[in-house]
């Protein structure tokens, strides 16, 4: 039997065991909607050894209660393959989605191997196979559901951030000469306005991916860019101090930056590599659940830290060179996402992206602390 991880448990997931489980909506209103997808998640865990092994496995499905000659839209066979799985990385959930197929009845069955790194044909580990019967699911549900992601996790807490981050806001105005009730609006604007942003800045990142709905794929940067420019334009056209207004944003901005990035762990997104190591935390990517390095968490606390120190610089000493706190704030933060972005899952999209912020960032926040020192 395996012990189900706290996090799996949290998501819902019973005690998995050498077993399939089937991806069910959340929402029973939509559960037969189309489009229908088949979703599964084969649990295993490795034979104690010191090797790190590659792990195959064939997903082989068949549509019960089909009426007529079968056709493709009934049957499905999907190979799937996970490098240099180690044995101290804990249990691990594999969650198999095959999109274009019928709904109804599904038989799935699950064969597996796992084949020591540079082993040959008879080292090669059979792993438990399973067959389940189970029911297709809403597409979009069978997307961002896996053990590990707690529904609804990423909405409530960027939605926590932003409201913690306006309640800051509100409070750091007055200090720097700005009325509460414009700055909120100015607030409610780039929040509304940063999610469009963000969304645009995803699809124009990622022109090969599938337009998808809702609040999935939205870009942090983006989401940046786009608040930024709101508070400044806002700021210009209605006679209010720019430099001033983005200086007692800032603590906000990082605030619900923290908070929002441990949605994010819950969620599944922006997951860090698989690790072998005690300090890794099991969690998911939606597709592989497995021990991996928290980089949301250390994001998280790094914008938290970053919150605290630019809140006590804007609420005990406001600059008198207005906008430089806000430029130190942000580039420590960039600084800080570029150190922490090799233990990211994800490929960057550009070559020299990270080169050139690493080189940016570092040069601003050595400009902006030379500014508020002598200020």
């Amino acid at each position: 039997m395996i012990d189900t991880p706290r996090l799996a448990q949290l998501s819902g997931t019973a005690n998995p065991g050498p077993t399939l489980q089937f991806v069910a909506s959340p929402l029973r209103a939509v559960a037969d909607v189309e489009p229908q997808a088949v979703g599964v998640t084969y649990w295993f865990d490795l034979p104690v050894g010191p090797e790190p092994h590659h792990v195959a496995l064939r997903f082989t499905g068949r549509r019960l209660d089909v009426v007529g000659d079968p056709s493709d839209a009934d049957h499905f066979q999907v190979v799937t393959r996970i490098p240099d799985v180690r044995t101290e990385q804990g249990p691990v959930a594999v969650t198999q989605r095959v999109t274009g197929k019928g709904a109804g009845r599904w038989r799935v069955r699950v064969d597996a191997v796992a084949t020591p790194r540079g082993g040959d044909t008879p080292t090669v580990v059979r792993l438990p196979t399973v067959e389940e019967v189970g029911h297709s699911a809403y597409a979009p549900a069978t997307l961002s559901l896996a053990p590990g992601v707690v529904p609804w996790s990423w909405p409530a807490m960027v939605g926590l951030g932003f409201v913690l981050g306006v309640a800051i806001l509100g409070a750091l105005a007055p200090m720097h000469g700005l009325a509460p009730l414009r700055v909120l609006l100015f607030a409610l604007a780039a929040g509304a306005l940063g999610l469009f942003g963000a969304k645009v800045y995803y699809w124009l990142t990622h022109p090969r991916e599938s337009r998808v709905n809702g609040l999935a794929g939205l870009s942090l940067q983006g989401f940046i860019v786009t608040a930024v420019a709101v508070f400044a334009v806002a700021g210009w056209t209605s006679g209010v101090h720019v430099g001033h207004l983005l200086d007692a944003s800032i603590p906000a901005l990082l605030l619900g930056q923290a908070v929002g990035r441990v949605g994010c762990f819950f969620a599944g997104c922006c997951a860090g590599v698989p690790t072998a190591s005690r300090w890794g935390l099991w969690s998911s990517d939606r597709r592989i659940g497995i021990r991996r390095v928290p980089v949301q968490l250390l994001e998280s606390s790094s914008a938290a830290l970053l919150a605290l120190v630019t809140g006590l610089i804007a609420a005990l000493a406001p600059p008198g060179s207005s906008g430089f706190l806000f430029l130190g704030g942000l580039a420590a933060y960039v600084l800080t996402r570029q150190i922490l972005f090799p233990l990211r899952g994800l490929p960057r999209l550009t070559k020299h992206g990270r080169t050139v912020m690493l080189i940016v960032a570092p040069a601003a926040l050595v400009v902006s602390a030379a500014v508020l020192s002598v200020a």
